[in-house]
């Protein structure tokens, strides 16, 4: 689990209430909850999104959110280094013997790459057709990303809707002026919950889900030029030293190891 998503949704759900009941009674959270404002809200943004979508991408879209609790998997440094290790195997026994190395991995994308250049594909259209599927992949995140962002306006555009038909029913009646108070907070509260689907929910998913698209995009830059390096038989040290320029300056010590360069003949 990606304990910052936890803590970080949590703290700001308990903030949130500590500004309510701060000086007052924790009655006061009652004030904040009306069913009419939620429904407005809520509702109206989400099936003007579904109304959007088709049902299965709109499915699709709300089960993105679970992506923002789980740990990636990747591990740039070790998957340098799988790249590493495929090269000197290839430097040392051919490209042919990269397929009998392909079965132990389980990264499909790095494994359709081995077994095209084993094939004898050419590198241009090697990296034509792993960048196709690269692209591919990022326009399934993207459109991920922009549901969540399109939730995100719509949030405080059907709060404004909820706070002027609350507005609008509270001026037709002004002859009890003691109700007046009592119905603009109602009014406004549905101005509150827009932001709060808009800041707490729908700001953080879409922005985890950019981090982690960043995130596979590169590792999968990384195994591409890593592959046509291999194809193009450069030295294994030439090639650990190509991929590491995609880390940070940091991070580049724990990718590659002893063998980078064992086959320097």
């Amino acid at each position: 689990m990606d304990i910052s998503s936890i803590i970080g949704l949590a703290a700001c759900f308990g903030l949130m209430i500590f500004g309510m009941v701060w000086g007052k009674d924790f009655s006061t959270v009652f004030g904040f909850i009306d069913m009419p404002s939620i429904l407005v809200t809520f509702g109206g943004s989400f099936m003007c999104i579904f109304a959007s979508y088709t049902l299965p991408d709109f499915l699709a879209g709300l089960k993105s959110m679970g992506l923002i609790f789980k740990t990636s998997t990747m591990n740039v440094p070790e998957i340098i280094q799988k790249i590493i290790e495929l090269s000197n195997v290839a430097r040392k026994e051919g490209l042919l013997s990269l397929e009998e190395a392909a079965s132990d991995i389980e990264d499909d994308f790095l494994k359709k790459g081995i077994l095209l250049i084993v094939d004898g594909t050419d590198p241009e259209l090697v990296r034509a057709i792993m960048e196709t599927e690269l692209v591919s992949v990022e326009s399934r995140h993207k459109d991920k990303i922009g549901f969540w962002e399109n939730i995100a306006a719509m949030g405080p555009a059907w709060g404004m809707i909820g706070t002027l038909i609350g507005l609008i029913n509270m001026l037709r009646d002004l002859s009890d002026f003691a109700t007046i108070g009592p119905n603009m907070s109602v009014a406004l509260v549905t101005t509150f919950y827009g932001s709060v689907l808009a800041n707490w929910i729908c700001a953080p998913t879409s922005t985890k889900l950019k981090n982690k698209n960043a995130e596979e995009m590169m590792v999968k830059e990384i195994e591409i030029e890593g592959l046509l390096s291999i194809q193009a038989g450069e030295n294994p040290r030439v090639i650990e030293e190509k991929l590491k320029s995609f880390l940070a300056p940091a991070d580049r010590s724990s990718a590659g190891g002893e063998d980078g360069g064992e086959a320097d003949g």
